[in-house]
Protein backbone atom coordinates (compact mmCIF):
# COMPACT_ATOMS: atom_id res chain seq x y z
CA UNK A 1 0.00 0.00 0.00
CA UNK A 2 1.52 3.32 -1.35
CA UNK A 3 2.47 5.67 1.66
CA UNK A 4 0.55 8.87 2.53
CA UNK A 5 2.14 12.36 2.15
CA UNK A 6 2.38 13.94 5.47
CA UNK A 7 2.68 17.15 3.80
CA UNK A 8 1.17 17.89 0.09
CA UNK A 9 0.60 21.11 -1.82
CA UNK A 10 -1.13 20.81 -5.14
CA UNK A 11 -0.94 23.93 -7.40
CA UNK A 12 -0.42 25.91 -4.42
CA UNK A 13 0.45 29.92 -4.88
CA UNK A 14 0.93 32.39 -1.98
CA UNK A 15 0.75 35.92 -2.18
CA UNK A 16 0.77 39.09 0.14
CA UNK A 17 -2.04 41.55 0.24
CA UNK A 18 -2.24 42.68 -3.60
CA UNK A 19 1.18 42.25 -4.41
CA UNK A 20 2.86 39.69 -6.70
CA UNK A 21 2.79 35.88 -5.66
CA UNK A 22 6.13 34.90 -3.52
CA UNK A 23 5.22 31.35 -4.68
CA UNK A 24 3.48 30.20 -7.83
CA UNK A 25 2.50 26.61 -8.61
CA UNK A 26 3.88 24.83 -5.82
CA UNK A 27 3.88 20.93 -6.17
CA UNK A 28 5.32 19.37 -3.28
CA UNK A 29 5.17 15.75 -1.12
CA UNK A 30 7.31 15.47 1.74
CA UNK A 31 6.93 11.89 3.50
CA UNK A 32 7.17 10.27 6.99
CA UNK A 33 10.97 9.96 7.65
CA UNK A 34 12.36 12.01 4.57
CA UNK A 35 15.15 14.50 5.47
CA UNK A 36 15.53 17.48 2.87
CA UNK A 37 17.44 20.55 2.51
CA UNK A 38 15.54 23.84 1.18
CA UNK A 39 17.88 26.64 -0.59
CA UNK A 40 17.56 29.67 -2.76
CA UNK A 41 18.65 33.01 -2.83
CA UNK A 42 17.62 35.39 -0.19
CA UNK A 43 13.93 36.76 -0.18
CA UNK A 44 13.03 34.03 -2.57
CA UNK A 45 10.52 32.81 0.15
CA UNK A 46 11.95 29.91 1.93
CA UNK A 47 10.79 30.88 5.12
CA UNK A 48 7.22 31.96 3.24
CA UNK A 49 7.02 27.82 2.36
CA UNK A 50 8.01 27.14 5.90
CA UNK A 51 5.30 29.21 7.40
CA UNK A 52 2.91 27.65 5.25
CA UNK A 53 3.57 24.30 6.16
CA UNK A 54 3.30 25.20 10.23
CA UNK A 55 0.20 27.06 9.33
CA UNK A 56 1.45 30.76 10.27
CA UNK A 57 0.38 31.61 6.47
CA UNK A 58 -2.83 30.06 4.12
CA UNK A 59 -2.23 29.85 0.90
CA UNK A 60 -3.90 32.16 -1.52
CA UNK A 61 -4.73 29.39 -4.03
CA UNK A 62 -4.13 25.92 -4.36
CA UNK A 63 -4.91 22.51 -1.64
CA UNK A 64 -2.48 21.90 0.80
CA UNK A 65 -3.22 18.98 3.12
CA UNK A 66 -1.32 18.27 6.43
CA UNK A 67 -0.75 14.78 7.88
CA UNK A 68 -3.88 13.71 5.82
CA UNK A 69 -5.95 16.87 6.67
CA UNK A 70 -6.99 19.64 4.63
CA UNK A 71 -5.24 22.31 6.04
CA UNK A 72 -5.98 25.00 3.71
CA UNK A 73 -9.94 24.43 4.56
CA UNK A 74 -9.68 24.04 8.26
CA UNK A 75 -11.28 26.09 10.67
CA UNK A 76 -9.12 27.47 12.82
CA UNK A 77 -9.98 25.55 15.94
CA UNK A 78 -8.71 22.29 14.35
CA UNK A 79 -4.36 24.38 13.69
CA UNK A 80 -3.48 23.82 16.67
CA UNK A 81 -3.67 19.66 17.19
CA UNK A 82 -1.92 19.79 13.58
CA UNK A 83 1.08 22.47 14.90
CA UNK A 84 1.76 20.08 17.96
CA UNK A 85 2.86 18.01 15.67
CA UNK A 86 5.13 20.13 14.46
CA UNK A 87 8.55 21.31 15.77
CA UNK A 88 9.75 24.69 14.08
CA UNK A 89 12.74 27.07 14.78
CA UNK A 90 12.91 30.28 13.12
CA UNK A 91 15.29 32.58 12.88
CA UNK A 92 13.13 35.01 15.15
CA UNK A 93 13.40 32.89 18.28
CA UNK A 94 10.29 33.92 20.31
CA UNK A 95 11.36 33.27 23.51
CA UNK A 96 10.01 34.69 26.79
CA UNK A 97 12.56 36.94 28.43
CA UNK A 98 11.04 36.19 32.07
CA UNK A 99 11.46 31.89 31.63
CA UNK A 100 14.91 30.28 32.34
CA UNK A 101 16.22 28.72 29.26
CA UNK A 102 14.86 25.83 31.24
CA UNK A 103 11.40 26.86 31.63
CA UNK A 104 11.32 27.80 27.81
CA UNK A 105 12.22 24.64 25.98
CA UNK A 106 9.68 23.09 29.00
CA UNK A 107 7.09 25.56 28.06
CA UNK A 108 5.47 22.94 24.54
CA UNK A 109 5.32 20.10 27.12
CA UNK A 110 3.79 22.39 30.38
CA UNK A 111 1.04 23.86 27.67
CA UNK A 112 0.31 20.55 26.87
CA UNK A 113 -0.25 19.72 30.37
CA UNK A 114 1.69 17.23 30.79
CA UNK A 115 3.86 16.44 33.90
CA UNK A 116 7.18 17.74 34.71
CA UNK A 117 8.63 14.61 35.95
CA UNK A 118 7.63 13.04 32.07
CA UNK A 119 9.95 15.22 30.40
CA UNK A 120 12.24 16.87 33.25
CA UNK A 121 14.96 14.58 31.70
CA UNK A 122 14.21 14.79 28.02
CA UNK A 123 14.56 18.93 28.78
CA UNK A 124 17.96 18.59 30.58
CA UNK A 125 19.11 16.25 28.06
CA UNK A 126 18.03 18.44 25.12
CA UNK A 127 19.90 21.45 26.76
CA UNK A 128 23.01 19.85 27.38
CA UNK A 129 23.69 18.35 23.47
CA UNK A 130 22.97 22.05 22.45
CA UNK A 131 25.59 22.77 25.00
CA UNK A 132 23.79 24.74 28.06
CA UNK A 133 23.79 22.17 30.21
CA UNK A 134 25.35 25.00 32.00
CA UNK A 135 22.76 27.97 31.75
CA UNK A 136 19.59 26.34 32.43
CA UNK A 137 18.42 28.98 34.62
CA UNK A 138 19.63 31.93 32.51
CA UNK A 139 17.41 33.97 31.18
CA UNK A 140 17.11 35.03 27.30
CA UNK A 141 18.43 38.88 28.15
CA UNK A 142 21.60 36.94 29.34
CA UNK A 143 22.18 35.02 26.79
CA UNK A 144 24.10 35.40 23.41
CA UNK A 145 22.01 35.10 19.76
CA UNK A 146 23.92 31.62 19.29
CA UNK A 147 22.78 30.64 22.55
CA UNK A 148 19.11 32.17 22.18
CA UNK A 149 19.27 30.04 18.88
CA UNK A 150 20.08 26.59 20.61
CA UNK A 151 17.34 27.53 23.51
CA UNK A 152 15.12 27.79 19.84
CA UNK A 153 15.87 24.62 18.79
CA UNK A 154 16.13 22.53 22.03
CA UNK A 155 11.91 24.14 22.51
CA UNK A 156 11.61 22.55 19.02
CA UNK A 157 12.83 18.95 19.56
CA UNK A 158 11.40 18.23 23.11
CA UNK A 159 7.96 17.12 22.05
CA UNK A 160 9.58 14.70 19.65
CA UNK A 161 7.71 15.94 16.65
CA UNK A 162 6.39 14.41 13.67
CA UNK A 163 7.88 16.87 11.38
CA UNK A 164 10.68 19.47 12.03
CA UNK A 165 11.14 22.77 10.28
CA UNK A 166 14.54 24.88 10.59
CA UNK A 167 15.09 28.13 8.84
CA UNK A 168 19.01 28.76 8.91
CA UNK A 169 19.29 26.35 11.99
CA UNK A 170 23.14 27.22 12.08
CA UNK A 171 23.34 30.34 11.21
CA UNK A 172 24.48 31.75 14.67
CA UNK A 173 27.07 29.01 15.91
CA UNK A 174 30.18 27.73 15.27
CA UNK A 175 31.27 24.93 13.11
CA UNK A 176 31.61 22.35 15.65
CA UNK A 177 28.04 23.48 17.38
CA UNK A 178 26.85 23.47 13.27
CA UNK A 179 27.98 19.96 12.72
CA UNK A 180 26.35 18.83 16.20
CA UNK A 181 23.15 20.43 15.89
CA UNK A 182 22.87 18.65 12.40
CA UNK A 183 24.13 15.32 14.07
CA UNK A 184 20.88 15.87 15.95
CA UNK A 185 18.40 16.49 13.05
CA UNK A 186 19.87 13.32 11.47
CA UNK A 187 19.14 10.96 14.50
CA UNK A 188 15.85 12.54 15.12
CA UNK A 189 15.39 11.76 11.21
CA UNK A 190 15.99 7.92 11.46
CA UNK A 191 13.58 8.02 14.52
CA UNK A 192 10.96 8.70 12.16
CA UNK A 193 10.46 12.73 12.01
CA UNK A 194 10.28 14.55 8.56
CA UNK A 195 12.87 16.99 8.81
CA UNK A 196 13.26 20.52 6.48
CA UNK A 197 15.97 22.45 6.60
CA UNK A 198 16.19 25.92 5.14
CA UNK A 199 20.07 27.21 4.59
CA UNK A 200 22.46 29.02 2.75
CA UNK A 201 25.20 26.87 3.91
CA UNK A 202 26.23 24.90 0.45
CA UNK A 203 28.92 23.44 2.55
CA UNK A 204 26.66 21.94 5.30
CA UNK A 205 24.00 20.83 2.14
CA UNK A 206 26.97 18.96 0.79
CA UNK A 207 28.04 16.82 3.45
CA UNK A 208 25.15 15.45 3.83
CA UNK A 209 24.13 14.48 0.92
CA UNK A 210 20.07 14.77 1.38
CA UNK A 211 17.67 15.97 -1.00
CA UNK A 212 17.11 19.26 -1.67
CA UNK A 213 14.37 21.45 -2.68
CA UNK A 214 15.38 25.04 -4.70
CA UNK A 215 13.45 27.76 -4.61
CA UNK A 216 13.95 30.54 -7.19
CA UNK A 217 11.15 32.87 -9.18
CA UNK A 218 8.71 32.17 -6.65
CA UNK A 219 8.93 28.33 -8.39
CA UNK A 220 10.14 24.83 -5.87
CA UNK A 221 11.96 22.38 -8.25
CA UNK A 222 13.40 19.22 -6.49
CA UNK A 223 16.64 17.52 -7.04
CA UNK A 224 18.24 14.17 -5.80
CA UNK A 225 21.79 15.46 -4.14
CA UNK A 226 22.91 18.34 -2.78
CA UNK A 227 23.43 21.67 -5.19
CA UNK A 228 24.33 25.73 -5.16
CA UNK A 229 22.13 27.00 -2.10
CA UNK A 230 22.23 30.42 -3.77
Amino acid sequence: MARAPIVEFENVGLAYGDEAETLCDVNLQLFEGEFRFLTGPSGAGKTSLLKMIYLAHRPTRGRFSLFGEDAAAAPRSALPALRRRIGVVFQEFRLIDHLTAYENVALPMKVAGINQNQYREDVSELLNWVGLGHRMEAKPPTLSGGEKQRVALARALVSKPDLILADEPTGNVDPAMSERIMKLFVELNKLGAAVVVATHDLHLVQSLGKPVLRIADGKVSRSAGAGGAG
